[in-house]
């Protein structure tokens, strides 16, 4: 069952501020807060929320599990990044693909390109790039993480290091202004650390929210890439870690304005 407007909202507030309030919610809907609570318990049922006095969290578990409604967050931002990373990438070459809503954009954004080699870890990346253009797909093994498409585990991180791509794009969970890159699962999280050892050029894909969120498990720091492809401006201590390393920074404008005619 999807989302209604009113609990997608409330799971991206949730997602920014890591809690929300039943007398909050009430106030800035103008609903009773018997409905914001039949809300929040049917999200704390199908496993998106956790329940506490007064309201209700998000927690690392929960982000990892909200996948399909994951994809509806800043959609156009994310498809922006997916067509700008995808153009950094040329036919006849190798590309690992990682797991995430934004890395499966950069997947779409590949779809007439022609003689790559396509390696992931992400079943979804499969289903977009299956019978388009002439492709080579590999997949790795391991356990297929139900929530999302993610295959994980030792198997997955093993079958990485036989490769050497010429490009990996990988997305996260957080980014710190000291240039942390993050996620929450620590499976998923050593897949992302083998693509980023295995790969010639490493490209990190990630929206401005990711900036405004916490995860526990470090993939990396901004230091071992090579590009960053985001919506807006990083924050300025981001920036300056970037230019110090060499790192170069890729604006996305999902809202272009229309060129004047001369």
């Amino acid at each position: 069952m999807e989302l209604t407007e009113r609990q997608a909202e409330i799971m991206r507030r949730a997602r920014l501020n890591g809690r929300v309030e039943v007398d909050g919610l009430a106030a800035d809907f103008d609903v009773s807060a018997q409905t914001i609570r039949r809300d929040l318990n049917e999200l704390s049922h199908r496993g998106l929320l956790s329940r506490v006095h007064g309201g209700a969290v998000l927690t690392g578990r929960v982000a990892n599990a909200a996948y399909s409604e994951r994809r509806t967050v800043a959609a156009p931002e994310k498809q922006a990044i997916g067509a700008r990373t995808a153009r950094m990438i040329p036919d006849g070459c190798s590309v690992i693909l990682n797991v995430g809503t934004t890395t499966e954009e950069v997947a779409r954004g590949l779809v007439h390109r022609r003689d790559l080699v396509v390696i992931t870890n992400n079943l979804n990346v499969v289903g977009i790039l299956s019978g388009t253009l002439a492709k080579e797909i590999v997949i790795t093994g391991g356990v297929v993480r139900q929530s999302d498409g993610a295959i994980v585990g030792d198997e997955a991180v093993e079958f990485i290091r036989r490769f050497k791509a010429d490009f990996a794009v990988i997305g996260a969970s957080a980014l710190d202004p000291d240039g942390a890159v993050m996620d929450y699962d620590l499976r998923e999280v050593a897949v992302s650390r083998a693509i980023v050892a295995n790969a010639r050029r490493t490209i990190l894909v990630c929206d401005r929210l990711k900036f405004e969120r916490s995860a526990p498990a470090r993939i990396c720091h901004v230091s071992d890439l090579h590009a960053f492809v985001t919506d807006a401006p990083p924050p300025p201590a981001f920036a300056s870690v970037c230019a110090r390393s060499g790192v170069a920074i890729e604006i996305a404008d999902p809202w272009p304005q229309p060129v004047e005619p001369a």
